[in-house]
């Protein structure tokens, strides 16, 4: 009786994180086009999400940034009643680790992150390690995962990482950042390691220091957010218009009259209708 109890007590918990935040508009929503051909599989997509969880996520993490998901491309047997294919995995409050379509996060400002220099088979590695896990369920019992979120801020900026990482259950469970980090984990690339500089021994020291070299140590993957891909140096941000071989003067104003030249008498450029 009383597992039934905090299982319902914790599903009331995750729909409320997970109800939309009033007057959210996304900063830039993504061309749906665009950002379906700049993926490639084990890119890491960020969202700026809607919701009361990400609302604080952002806030703990200072950033924009409050959802990550991973492109795989297409998943053999997993699409939309319309027939639209699933190619993102992601760890999702309240529901486990689930596959999604792109559309999913259609009308939300979003970016890609992709690993650089990542191998083909690497790259394969990586998406399997996410697939296999499809399916892996978030105990709705372990409350106290969630219910940090629910905690009245502020809180002092050396305990917010780590109210990310709090939590009785397993984290990767809870937030979709872990989850991505143990894929990478797998495979040894780095997203922000430690680095600790040691000297060689016996090396000749120069000018009174002995000279250094840098070893890097893998952080525990509960204590990943979704900025961490943003701002890591072995992650390139893909942004979907440029790709696409934008040209600033294919672009269609409403104004018709606008020339770009100040002297046509416009203080300031008209609003942007679409880009050819």
């Amino acid at each position: 009786m009383g597992e039934r109890l905090l299982e319902a007590l914790g599903r009331r918990v995750a729909r409320f994180l997970d109800k939309r935040s009033p007057g959210y508009e996304p900063t830039t929503p993504s061309d749906p086009f665009a950002l379906r051909a700049a993926l490639r599989p084990a890119d890491i997509l960020l969202v700026e999400g809607d919701t009361r969880i990400s609302a604080v996520i952002k806030y703990l993490t200072q950033s924009t940034w409050s959802h990550a998901a991973m492109y795989v491309g297409p998943i053999e047997g997993r699409f939309e009643p319309n027939g639209e294919p699933h190619v993102l995995i992601e760890a999702y409050l309240g529901e486990g680790v689930i596959s999604a379509p792109l559309s999913k996060y259609r009308d939300f400002h979003t970016r890609i992150c992709r690993p650089v220099g990542l191998t083909t088979d690497d790259q394969q590695r990586v998406s399997s390690f996410m697939t296999a896990r499809i399916g892996l369920d978030y105990d709705l019992k372990n409350i106290l995962d969630m219910l940090r979120f629910l905690l009245p801020v502020p809180i002092p900026v050396r305990w917010r990482r780590r109210m990310i990482a709090f939590g009785s259950g397993d984290p990767t469970r809870a937030i979709c950042s872990t989850l991505i980090a143990q894929a990478f984990e797998s495979v040894r690339y780095p997203i922000l390691p430690k680095i600790e500089r040691v000297a060689h021994e016996g090396e000749q020291r120069v000018r009174g220091r002995a000279a250094r070299r840098e070893i890097l140590h893998i952080r525990h993957h509960s204590l990943y957010a979704p900025r961490d891909f943003d701002i890591s140096p072995y992650f390139a941000i893909v942004k979907p218009t440029i790709q696409r071989g934008f040209n600033y003067k294919k672009l269609q104003w409403s104004d018709a009259g606008f020339d770009g030249d100040p002297s046509s008498g416009h203080a300031e450029a008209p609003p942007l209708v679409s880009a050819a």
